[in-house]
């Protein structure tokens, strides 16, 4: 299982009751260089190269990319799936939320699993650089590697996305 985002405590516990391995990468620390790499900055590709190093024989059944791609530009998220795809496989699963409209304001929100059908929310520290949202239609263009299996839209303007690979 690949959480990208801080490992909080309920989702480790929940975890604790599987037979997994649980890999937390907290991207979201980075995303000041992770849109629109420089010359004096490592490339999304490395970026991601560097902080996404599994043995070469990990396979991930889940990502839980939370609101991750809300701040990522198309450059990021292509670079992203890159360094994933050789660990995905047919079966792998991935949860993510998306907006309705690209209107819809940054959610702020941390997010954990507290049980099997319940997330766990809780305040950002602060608020994150460089939301830039894309709609359901915008990105499942770009997630090359994954279809949407299910949608949901949410109260505030969000969708909750189901994701399933393709390979």
């Amino acid at each position: 299982m690949l959480n990208i985002g801080p490992a909080l405590s309920e989702t480790v516990e929940f975890f604790s009751g599987f037979r997994c391995k649980l890999y937390f990468i907290d991207l979201f620390d980075d995303l000041p260089g992770l849109n629109a790499g420089t010359e004096d900055r490592p490339s999304p590709q490395q970026i991601f190269s560097k902080s996404l190093q599994f043995p070469g024989d990990t396979r991930i059944d889940l990502c839980l990319f939370w609101d991750l791609f809300n701040f990522l530009d198309r450059e990021a998220i292509t670079a992203l799936l890159n360094t994933l795809r050789p660990h995905l496989h047919g079966d792998s699963l991935a949860h993510g939320f998306a907006v309705h409209s690209r209107r819809t304001e940054q959610c702020g929100k941390l997010y954990g699993i507290q049980e099997l059908d319940r997330l766990s929310t809780r305040p950002r520290p602060a608020s994150l650089p460089g939301y830039n949202p894309y709609n359901q239609g915008q990105l499942e263009k770009m997630l090359d590697c994954f279809r949407v299996t299910r949608s949901v839209l949410l109260p505030d303007s969000r969708l909750e996305l189901l994701l399933r690979a393709k390979l």
